[in-house]
């Protein structure tokens, strides 16, 4: 129950009781004989002295809109200032929120940026050591090779050099030259093929010229004959090839032009002169 209807049931009470009362009172004033005074007094009525109260529904009544909208007004002040001090706490709690999210994502931010070069540099790091490993086997490679050509060559100098006279020294030929196709193939499915330069234009990235020889049947810088063999290792130069190039020919000159040349230089020393 309210207090509004709490308030207006004890002024209900207190009209009740007003006109109880009013009513004792005029019971008592006057007697149940109707009789007079014993003195012989005049007899007075008594319902003209006592003031008639007004009755209970002539007591005006408190507007019930006027205790209401009092009511109302109270409790929306108090509905306002709860919800200033709610709005003020949230918009405080808010802005803690919102600075501890900044500072949570400039940490993720740095962190990331941290991962970014961490990833960067691992990624550089695993190619240079792929890169490492690899030329570190390619340069292991060649220098195994490399040793190895000097028996190869000893193997086609022997093919080319001896020549076996009974069937013990055709035996002995057929079985090194046996070891010596052997070791060719490997070296093959280690990826070394042989220079075959002859005929061809020379190629200081490919070759040396260890002679120079003068030819008519050949082109000026044409490769006569291989000295000594020359390898690759897939694209990779692994050994130059010494060639023997072509040069042109001295021209021939007879006796008349050679005794043509030294009086055209008598003439032209005594012109000096």
């Amino acid at each position: 129950m309210s207090d509004d209807q709490k308030q207006q049931e004890k002024i209900q009470e207190e009209q009740a009781n007003m006109a109880t009362e009013s009513e004792t009172a005029d019971a008592n004033a006057v007697s149940p004989d109707n009789s007079a005074p014993a003195n012989g007094a005049e007899v007075v009525d008594s319902q003209s002295e006592i003031p008639e109260l007004p009755e209970l529904s002539e007591i005006p009544e408190i507007p019930e809109e006027v205790e209401t909208l009092s009511s109302e007004q109270e409790t929306a002040t108090d509905v306002e200032s709860e919800n200033a001090q709610i709005i003020a706490t949230l918009q405080q709690e808010n802005a803690n929120i919102k600075k501890i999210f900044d500072e949570q994502a400039q940490q993720a931010n740095a962190l990331k940026s941290q991962y970014a070069r961490l990833a960067a540099d691992f990624d550089n790091f695993r190619k240079r050591t792929i890169k490492e490993k690899e030329n570190l086997a390619a340069q292991s490679k060649k220098d195994i090779i490399n040793k190895l050509l000097p028996v190869v060559d000893n193997f086609e100098r022997a093919r080319v050099q001896i020549k076996p006279n009974s069937e013990a020294e055709k035996a002995i030929q057929n079985s090194y030259q046996g070891v010596y196709k052997t070791l060719v193939d490997c070296l093959k499915r280690l990826g070394v093929s042989a220079m075959r330069p002859e005929g061809q234009e020379f190629d200081p990235n490919f070759q040396e010229a260890m002679l120079r020889e003068p030819s008519s049947e050949y082109p000026e810088g044409t490769v006569i004959e291989q000295l000594m063999r020359g390898y690759m290792l897939g694209e990779q130069v692994l050994r130059h090839a010494m060639v023997k190039v072509a040069v042109p020919q001295d021209p021939m000159i007879t006796s008349e032009e050679k005794q043509e040349t030294a009086e055209d230089l008598v003439d032209n020393t005594e012109s000096i002169s």
